[in-house]
């Protein structure tokens, strides 16, 4: 039996059993968010600051009475900032309401249609949070430059797209995803993109040290069925990746060879 205890993810000094992170957005309502979370086996959850309420509104259900705190690792995102000082404004608004939580989540759009990082702004953004005291996993593009530079400013996690968020294409660039994973000091983490379990096995088996998800989940027709299948996939991923693939050749090599067999 695999035992995650011995190869846990580790972000900003912390230690996870599950490589598998979640969002908590497009469930129907927040009984079937916290049965999707729960079969995923995630412990990192991603929350929408600026979409979701987590105190800032006192006359609405609060997200954190189905995620509490002490059970899960919140991790504030800012989805819908379109430029760094948004960006930056969502990020301290966070935690203030999370009582000082500095792990966070950064993402700032380029463009409305695609949902493409903003990567000038997103360098911004992250030079003036990390300044401030902030850690941070960064949203971005598969540039291995611009991963590069991310991790070398200080951010404690990398995330390049698979493809467009909520597009469910899968891994568009697996050169690209392999190179950042080969070079970075830091985790890399797959976000956005997937759209299913196969799609979340093939970034592990890529090297990725996880893979944050919602829409491949939440749109699912059976959302806590899909938990449990990234779940598994993401296990099964990153045991092939350790294991080592063998080599793809273009002929046949029989499984079992002819040479040394007895005829009669």
């Amino acid at each position: 039996m695999n035992d995650t205890h011995a190869d846990p993810l580790v972000v900003a000094d912390r230690t996870f059993t599950s490589r598998l992170l979640v969002g908590t957005g497009k469930y129907r309502d927040m009984e079937e968010t916290r049965a999707a979370i729960d079969a995923s086996g995630a412990e990192i959850v991603t929350i929408a600051v600026r979409r979701t309420n987590i105190g800032q509104n006192a006359d609405e259900p609060n997200i954190l009475d189905v995620l509490p705190p002490d059970q899960f690792t919140l991790l504030p995102n800012t989805a819908g900032c379109y430029d760094a000082k948004t960006a930056v404004r969502t990020c301290r608004l966070a935690r203030e309401l999370l009582d000082g939580h500095d792990l966070m989540k950064l993402e700032v759009l380029g463009d409305e249609k695609t949902l493409f990082p903003d990567v000038i702004a997103t360098l911004k953004a992250a030079e003036e949070l990390i300044s401030d005291g902030f850690k941070l996993m960064v949203y971005t593009n598969d540039d291995p430059i611009i991963a590069r530079e991310l991790e070398n400013m200080g951010c404690v996690a990398v995330m390049p797209l698979a493809a467009p968020i909520g597009s469910g294409l899968g891994v568009r660039n697996k050169l690209n995803i392999r190179t950042i994973v080969e070079n970075a000091k830091v985790p890399i983490l797959v976000d956005a993109g997937v759209g299913t379990a196969s799609d979340a096995a093939v970034a592990m088996e890529l090297g990725c040290d996880g893979v944050l998800m919602n829409t491949a989940i939440a749109a699912a027709k059976k959302p806590v069925l899909m938990a449990s299948a990234m779940r598994k996939a993401i296990e099964a991923g990153r045991e092939a990746y350790l294991a080592g693939r063998m080599p793809a050749k273009r002929f046949a090599s029989a499984s079992s060879p002819v040479d040394g067999l007895f005829f009669d």
